[in-house]
């Protein structure tokens, strides 16, 4: 099953130090088959896009608890696991792991760009508003999740980190 979990830059440069990554509390997303139910005419491809944005937004999140030099962008890594036990108690596409996931496990990480991240910065600062319902901390949370996130292989992620 693939699974999306959201992290970080200093997430993912761990991961590449140390060959493993855990999911904070275990908690990654998937096409589930709640979320196969909320989605009754999406494609695979639309499904896994909805789990990849949810993983995204929740690495909003991760990124509102770190003080680090990295730059503040949004992480998502894709992997391959054998067991993830679906949670439609916590949203239609949460699952959670039962263990680490090893590097080889990882197929690929979508990370922001540069240019994403004023709009990140300003939308960690504004998510929990959004949480509360105020509508311009969401317009401004929607700004960051409207960037694309950007494509690397499991291969590529070393140079990414010391290309930051």
């Amino acid at each position: 099953m693939l699974v999306y979990v959201p992290a970080t830059l200093s997430v993912l440069q761990r991961l590449v130090a140390d060959g493993t990554v855990h999911a904070v509390n275990g908690t990654a997303f998937a096409v589930t088959p709640t979320l196969r139910e909320a989605y009754a005419h999406g494609d695979e491809e639309e499904l896994a896009d909805v789990a990849l944005r949810d993983a995204a937004l929740a690495s909003l999140r991760l990124l509102g608890g770190e003080d680090d030099a990295l730059p503040r962008r949004r992480v998502v890594l894709v992997a391959d696991v054998d067991a993830a036990q679906p949670r439609p108690d916590l949203d239609d596409a949460v699952v959670r792991l039962s263990g680490p996931i090893e590097i080889d496990r990882v197929v690929c990480a979508h990370v922001d760009n540069a240019e994403a991240e004023p709009a990140v910065a300003a939308a960690i600062e504004a998510i929990d508003a959004a949480d509360l319902g105020d509508e311009d901390a969401e317009l401004t949370v929607g700004d960051a999740q409207d960037h694309d996130l950007a494509w690397y292989a499991r291969q590529e992620l070393p140079f990414l980190i010391e290309l930051l």
